[in-house]
């Protein structure tokens, strides 16, 4: 595979637009409301993250393709603490091992170049897949937010997890 984390540059917006404008994107992306995000929307939400202190946004690249976004924002640097977060916008690539790959890749940044002690994410109950691969990246569930979401009328489950730098399987 050839799944790197690299720099968000400018010809790569394009491809974010069109994920944040993709209400079945959003809804398994994130526990806020799935709305499609307009231009302006996306660009104010990526020059938070280039500029802030608390967050450090990567592109997800298939060779020199964007695939996805991915990343670390709450960061607490004196606690050493951060939430991960991960979204392969490309239809066409998911489900091929490129998630694990990035996993794999944001929690060896995470813990050896940040230094982070601890990993925590948040996930919907019903993102089967993504449970699935961040179990088998050695997150533990930790608790739960019940009925936090609505979608699509129905309530669900924020499941949270954690992974502390000494559980982590390199």
């Amino acid at each position: 595979m050839s799944i790197c984390l690299s720099k968000i540059e400018n010809n790569d917006m394009k491809y974010i637009y069109e994920w944040f404008s993709d209400s079945e994107f959003l809804k398994y992306y994130d526990y806020y409301p799935p709305v499609p995000q307009t231009n302006e929307e996306v660009d104010k939400t990526f020059y938070n993250y280039e500029n802030s202190k608390k967050s450090k946004v990567f592109a997800v690249r298939l060779s020199e393709r964007i695939i996805g976004v991915a990343g670390f924002d709450d960061i607490i640097e004196e606690n050493q603490v951060a939430t991960l977060f991960i979204g392969l916008g490309n239809k066409n690539e998911r489900g091929k091992g490129y998630g694990m790959e990035t996993m794999r890749l944001l929690l060896e940044y995470g813990f050896n170049k940040l230094n982070f002690h601890r990993i925590q994410l948040n996930v919907l109950e019903f993102n089967e897949s993504a449970i699935s691969l961040y179990e088998k990246c050695g997150f533990k569930k930790e608790g739960i937010f019940r009925e936090f979401v609505l979608r699509d009328s129905k309530r669900y489950n924020l499941l949270l997890y954690g992974l502390l730098k000494d559980e982590w399987i390199k």
